[in-house]
């Protein structure tokens, strides 16, 4: 039996360490988290596609501090939450690259609206640059991947998501970010015979939330940890996943948020 177990093991995970080419395209990584992350991954030695959609001026700056890195960094265009733009951005990263081991999704709006008065147009869109744009670069990265050898696919999520809980302000981001993590742990069974992860950061309240906007006339949210999450605590977490030591991990939701979740804040 532990024979029998061996030989299927062995056919169907690869072992050891994964050895792939450091190519990344992070999506909407001209400000925020999505900037963070791609600077990250430059300090790891990963040329990049930095894409935008209308910042095309802060993409560039972030290419510049890539580049002055040491690595190779373009700043690329795409309305994703359109199949045919993302099937294209994807296809045009690779080209640029000259492949495509690593995606990260970030792109991802926002908006805060009571269940019942949520409109159609907030509802499309959060559903459209949370859950559709992240299935339509994903769909079109994976043949990209699985030619590299190895592969990760990292999806920035929400905090709570997970948790199927509702909570009023925010329902359609929370529904779009658990679609976002069932897509993934589908994808993980799927791929990791291909040497391809697929994982989940869910970030809580971040330094960049709209709270801590110097507009915001709201209360601040009571965090357990007594600050917001940093860039860094997130781009720490996005890297655990990408890491080659990381090629035995998939399927999983890592959430970055001090303990707090959103099921507290708002009751």
């Amino acid at each position: 039996m532990l024979r029998w177990f061996s030989r299927i093991f062995k056919k169907s995970v690869p072992g050891g360490m994964s050895v792939m080419p450091k190519k990344a395209l992070v999506t909407g990584a001209a400000t925020g988290i999505g900037r963070a992350i791609a600077l990250m991954l430059a300090k790891q030695g990963y040329d990049l596609v930095v894409h935008y959609r209308n910042s095309a001026e802060s993409a560039q700056t972030v290419c510049n501090e890539a580049a002055a890195l040491g690595v190779r960094a373009v700043a690329l265009s795409a309305d994703i939450t359109q199949p045919t733009a993302a099937q294209d951005l994807v296809n045009q990263a690779a080209d640029t690259l000259d492949g495509l081991s690593v995606l990260v999704n970030n792109v991802g709006n926002f908006v805060q609206s009571p269940a019942s008065d949520t409109t159609v147009e907030q509802w499309q869109e959060v559903m459209d640059s949370n859950l559709n744009a992240t299935f339509y670069t994903t769909r079109a990265a994976i043949s990209h991947l699985k030619a590299a050898g190895a592969g990760r696919i990292v999806s920035i999520g929400a905090a709570g998501a997970q948790h199927m809980n509702a909570v009023n302000n925010n329902t359609a981001y929370l529904i779009a970010k658990h679609g976002t993590i069932l897509y993934t742990q589908a994808l993980a069974q799927e791929l990791i015979t291909d040497g391809i992860t697929a994982n989940v950061v869910a970030p809580g309240v971040a330094e960049n939330s709209f709270e801590y906007d110097p507009d915001w006339e709201g209360e601040l949210p009571q965090l357990p940890a007594g600050r917001p999450a940093s860039m860094a605590d997130i781009t720490r977490a996005v890297w655990f996943f990408i890491n080659p030591a990381a090629d035995y991990v998939t399927g999983q939701v890592l959430e970055v948020a001090g303990a707090w979740s959103p099921q507290n804040e708002h009751g």
